[in-house]
């Protein structure tokens, strides 16, 4: 069961990315300005990439913060709670 959150924690919000920027290309170009920061954000950050693709069309003001503070929450939380299975494993 932890493998499977830890899966899904992993590729759920990249298979997100994946899909939103197919279908929906003009707003991810309006939320970055070149090719190289939606990359690291992929790899690094996917939910906070995500939420910053969801709030960044029309700038990032009041609530937008909070959104943008749960989604760095949840990439922190998915890295965590992989690093905390794995010492578990261990023990």
């Amino acid at each position: 069961m932890c493998c499977l959150f830890g899966t899904m924690a992993l590729l759920g919000p990249r298979a997100a990315v994946l899909v939103w920027w197919l279908i929906d290309t003009d707003r991810w170009r309006a939320a970055f300005d070149n090719f190289f920061w939606a990359f690291l954000g992929f790899l690094f950050l996917p939910w906070t990439t995500l939420a910053w693709v969801a709030v960044a069309g029309n700038g990032v003001l009041g609530f937008d913060w909070i959104i943008l503070g749960l989604g760095l929450l949840l990439d922190v939380a998915s890295y965590s709670s992989s690093a905390y299975g794995g010492r578990q494993r261990y023990t």
